[in-house]
Parts: structure tokens; C-alpha cells; sequence
């Protein structure tokens, strides 16, 4: 079967399209995985290098953050010139070396040496990703594929919790790295030799025009004045900040507030990433490929109502003493990071012309990157060491810290709600500049 794109040109075969879709997901699932396998293992490695929570969070965050950001705006202006298909097999392969380096580390500078290198591959995973899946899709399908591709983000959640959390409770934390950094240098190898670069633009509803390739202050000026695209971003961004940031200390939360193991704490959670974050990934694809959500004016709505509600059992997660209501909690909030990823995602891309596309997607990234990796475990780290004062920081000193981040999920909810003022205008600017 063959599918017809926007400006009259064939698009590849219908299979074709979801291969691409698949292995771009499990790209991204192992993505997850080797940034996220840190949370699992945090409190293990912190007592075993002998540090505080502002000094773990720093080791695992930022040395990995700094790299990731900073890399990630040149790669995703080379990506919008060169071969997509070819970055990302080789940062695949980057990142996933190097964080089987992380488990060959036996001190904290080789450590950190290792996370810096898992930070620089990491940055050229998700821009060229998102361009070659719009390159795949046409408009009005983007948000449903973006939707699928984020379920990479449970999946890898659930590795670098679950599967973690059993190796590690079994044979070291060092081992959780090394069973997570092997399959991403195969998926490597498979990316190259399997997936083919589509060409730019080719579904996009601009006949006959090459998209133009403008240069990154251009792209930069031209996203800045769209200002759903800043609003989205942002909301994005602060949903990261909010829900990946309280989720970064969650194992070592459960650990210490209610006398569980790494190996108990990532059965708890694992499943949650899993089972929640797949069926709320599943269910917003569906409800995007329905008709009523062709005007993207209700998915922003949809991505506020969610965040808001979500926000609610975020805060009781970490108020409450009790382990029963706690995880109560967790299945009730955990589907909220998930469920705005691949609109969010999607949003941005219908926003930006064919040639800015993975600027556009980079800018966010970053933005969720310096938020979730560097600002909320710092934050967080640094008040818990605070509230735990001369005793070092404890259960107590952690959930503190934690319930001061919680409420932060209603300001991502304003944001993806702000969007809704400009958001036709300025997707009807984003064809015409294409």
C-alpha cells in the first residue's frame, strides 16, 4: 500500500513508515534508559562514594546536562543539513558505549568522564529522530506518530527502573549500567544498515517547494516570534522540571522513608513507568487520530487539564507517611509524564518549517534538559542537605524538598493553556515560511 503525500509526491510504503516509527521509539526507550538508570541506583552509588545529596545530584545530572545542552543546538543545525539516519546511529552508539563505561568506573572521576561522554552521544538522539518522523507523517498525523514514538519513554523508564533495580540488587549498581549500554551499540549498528534518509519537507502541504535551509540566528529569530511555539516549549520544559525532577529522587525517597532496598524500590516503580505510562501514551494517540483533535487548539487544552489534575497526587505522593497511599499516588501522577510528550513533541514540529525543524525540536529539548537535569536535581539536592543540617540529609530532609517542587506542575498547565491564544496564526506562519 502506498500513501500519498501533501504535495503530490509518494510517500514510502505504509510499513516502511511504522518500521521507522519502531525502531526511532526503541532508540529513544534506551535513551531513557541509560540517563534514567542513575535514579535507580542513586542512593547505593551516594554511599559508596561517600557523598551528600547536592554532591550526587551533581555527578549524575549536570556533568551529563552540560554536554547534552550545549551539543544539542549544533547537532540539531546539522541535522536540519546533513544525514539524519547517520547522526543518530552514531550517537546511539555513543551514548550507549559510554554508559557501559559508567559501569566499568571504579572512581568518581572516571565516572564522571563516562557521563559526560553519555551526555554527548544523548544529544544527538532526539532532534534528528523527530525530523525523520516528520518526514514520514504528514501533518495531521504527526501528534498520533510523535504520541507512539514517546512511548519509548515508559519503556525506558521501566529498564532503568525494573530491569535495573534487579540487576543491581543482585550483582552491584555497576552492573545495571553494563546490561543497559550493550543493546544500544547493536541498535546502533541495525539504525544504519536498516534506515533510509526520506526526503525534507516531502509531506508538508507546500507544493513543488524545496524547504529552505536558513541559518541558526534565523531559525532562532523565527521561533521567538512564535509565540505558541515559546509557550509550548515552555510548558514542556516546566512538566520535565516538575515530573522527571521529583521522579529523579523517587527511588532514593522510598529507600530511605520507607526502609526498602534498590531492588524493592524499582519493582514498585517500574511497573508504574510501564503500565501507566504505556496505556496514557496509548490512549492520547488514539484520542489524537480522532477527528475532534484536528484543531490543535484542543490538545493544548488537553496537555493543561492533564498536568493541572496530575499535580495533585504529585504533591500527596511525597506528603503522605503511608506506602499504600504513596503508591497510590505514583499510579495516579507517573502517567502525566508521559501522556504530553509526544503532542508536546508534535506541536513544535507543525509550528516550525520543513528546514527549522530540528532546531525547533533542539530548543526544546534543551530547554526540558537544563530544567530536568541540572535545575531540579540541583534544587532539589541542595535543599534537602539543607533541611537535614549538620545530621546530613535524611527521609525527611528529602521529602521537604520534594513538596517544594511538586506544585511547579500547575505552572506547566498555564503555559500549554497560553498557547492556545496563537496557535492557528502562527502553524498557518510556519507553512507559509516553509
Amino acid at each position: 500500500m502506498q500513501v500519498s503525500s501533501a504535495n503530490g509526491l509518494e510517500a514510502r510504503p505504509t510499513g516502511a513508515r511504522y518500521y521507522v516509527l519502531a525502531i526511532t521509539c526503541l532508540a529513544y526507550a534506551l535513551n531513557i534508559a541509560d540517563r534514567y538508570v542513575v535514579t535507580t541506583v542513586m542512593e547505593p552509588m551516594r554511599l559508596d562514594l561517600q557523598l551528600s545529596d547536592s554532591g550526587i545530584a551533581f555527578l549524575t545530572g549536570i556533568p551529563l546536562a552540560v554536554f547534552y545542552v550545549s551539543l544539542g543546538l549544533p547537532l540539531s543545525w546539522l541535522a536540519d543539513r546533513a544525514n539524519r539516519r547517520n547522526i543518530l546511529a552514531a550517537s546511539l552508539v555513543i551514548w550507549s558505549g559510554m554508559t557501559a563505561l559508567c559501569g566499568l568506573s571504579q572512581t568518581y572521576l572516571q565516572f564522571l568522564l563516562a557521563r559526560i561522554g553519555v551526555g554527548i552521544g544523548e544529544a544527538g538522539g532526539t532532534p534528528p529522530s523527530n525530523s525523520i518522523l516528520a518526514d514520514h507523517f504528514p501533518a495531521d498525523r504527526r501528534a498520533m506518530a510523535m504520541t507512539i514514538f514517546a512511548l519509548g519513554a515508559p519503556l525506558g523508564a521501566w529498564m532503568g527502573a525494573d530491569m535495573a533495580g534487579f540487576v543491581a540488587s543482585h550483582y552491584g549498581w555497576r552492573a545495571a549500567f553494563l546490561a543497559l549500554g550493550a543493546p544500544g551499540v547493536v541498535l546502533g549498528v541495525v539504525v544504519f544498515l536498516t534506515v533510509r534518509e526520506p526526503a525534507r519537507g516531502r509531506l508538508d502541504p507546500v507544493a513543488g517547494v524545496a524547504p529552505k535551509r536558513e541559518g541558526f540566528l534565523r531559525a532562532m529569530a523565527f521561533l521567538w516570534s512564535q509565540k505558541a511555539c515559546v509557550h509550548v516549549i515552555m510548558g514542556g520544559g516546566i512538566c520535565a522540571l516538575w515530573g522527571w525532577g521529583l521522579i529523579w529522587f523517587a527511588p532514593t525517597f522510598l529507600q530511605r522513608a520507607y526502609h526498602l532496598d534498590v531492588g524493592q524500590a524499582g519493582a514498585l516503580l517500574g511497573p508504574i513507568h510501564l503500565v501507566t505510562g504505556t496505556a496514557a501514551t496509548v490512549v492520547t494517540a488514539w484520542l489524537l487520530s480522532r477527528p475532534a483533535f484536528a484543531d490543535p487548539r484542543r490538545i493544548c487544552w488537553l496537555l493543561a487539564a492533564g498536568v493541572a489534575l496530575a499535580t495533585v497526587p504529585s504533591f500527596i505522593a511525597f506528603q503522605t507517611h503511608d506506602l499504600g497511599v504513596a503508591r497510590l499516588m505514583f499510579w495516579l501522577f507517573i502517567p502525566a509524564l508521559y501522556f504530553y510528550v509526544g503532542p508536546a513533541m508534535a506541536l513544535v514540529q507543525n509550528l516550525a518549517p520543513a528546514g527549522m525543524r530540528a532546531t525547533f525540536i533542539s530548543v526544546s529539548v534543551l530547554v526540558a534538559n537544563v530544567l530536568n537535569l541540572i535545575v531540579a536535581p540541583q534544587a532539589v539536592g541542595l535543599l534537602s542537605d539543607h533541611f537535614g543540617g549538620a545530621g546530613g540529609p535524611d527521609a525527611e530532609s528529602l521529602r521537604l524538598a520534594l513538596l517544594i517542587l511538586a506544585p511547579t506542575g500547575f505552572w506547566a498547565a498555564f503555559h500549554f493553556w497560553a498557547a492556545t491564544r496563537t496557535l492557528v496564526a502562527d502553524q498557518a506562519r510556519a507553512i507559509g515560511a516553509a
